[in-house]
């Protein structure tokens, strides 16, 4: 099985330190997040990694040579010409990522800036289970972005809560409206590799464009791993919870 480790954003909440380096660079207690998310995957046997570049994607480069890829086959998807955001940036690397047995082999995402001790295993059985397409952690934390699921955990809409605005799969919302649970997303993703055929949008896009656009006719699902730790380090003051619970 493959991971690709989404590193290619340019980090604005991140800033002052996205101003010389890339936000996949910055340290949690002498690791970077790199590092830390592809020792991650080597936990559950995953040591081929595709990761993508833009912002200071040289420096990406120097750090994934310099250090032998922590142990694990790298192979870099490069956006350095137009960043293509999670959407596009999958799309990408699909030549990667796919298998060349009947493409049925599954691949799991993450993006740079998330670190969580989720149980990969739990959530990929979880998939196979759900006969999905598309898996993807989420929790009950609080945001204000959240996926909108039934009574089986299946996608079925999106909502800001700060703003009001709600996305739907067929762009009308649903008679029972009231009756579906918001869950934030994790950012940790189990795909099947039928996705690349599936996808209607090109160029530059969020992965949730898609998940949206596929959700009233394949089973896009939610695993709810509340209670793992998991720690969005968006912001230079997240360091210092990551910190305390990635030691």
């Amino acid at each position: 099985m493959k991971g690709m480790l989404f590193s290619a954003g340019l980090g604005t909440r991140f800033k002052p330190w996205t101003d010389k380096h890339p936000k996949a660079l910055a340290m949690v207690n002498g690791k970077s997040l790199l590092q830390r998310n592809i020792e991650y995957f080597q936990r559950f046997g995953i040591t081929e990694v595709v990761v993508n570049v833009h912002h200071f994607a040289d420096q990406v480069i120097e750090a994934l040579d310099r250090s032998g890829g922590w142990g694990s086959k790298i192979i870099i998807s490069d956006e350095r010409e137009e960043l293509l955001e999670t959407g596009g940036g999958l799309l990408k690397a699909r030549p990667f990522l796919e298998s060349p047995a009947a493409n049925s082999e599954l691949f799991v995402t993450i993006n740079a800036d998330i670190l969580t001790d989720l149980d990969l295993n739990k959530l990929i059985a979880f998939h196979k289970e759900q006969e999905a397409l598309v898996s993807f952690g989420v929790t009950d934390r609080l945001t204000s972005r959240n996926f909108l699921f039934d009574a089986e955990n299946r996608l079925r809409g999106w909502v800001n809560t700060a703003t009001g605005q709600y996305r739907w799969p067929s762009g009308a919302a649903p008679a029972n409206i009231s009756a579906l649970v918001q869950k934030a997303y994790s950012c940790v993703v189990v795909f099947d590799p039928r996705i690349f055929g599936l996808m209607r949008h090109t160029g530059k896009f969020s992965i949730v464009d898609t998940y949206l656009d596929l959700a009233n006719d394949h089973r896009i699902m939610g695993y709810d791993h509340s209670g793992d730790r998991l720690v969005d380090v968006g912001k230079p003051e997240s360091v210092a919870l990551a910190e305390a619970m990635f030691p």
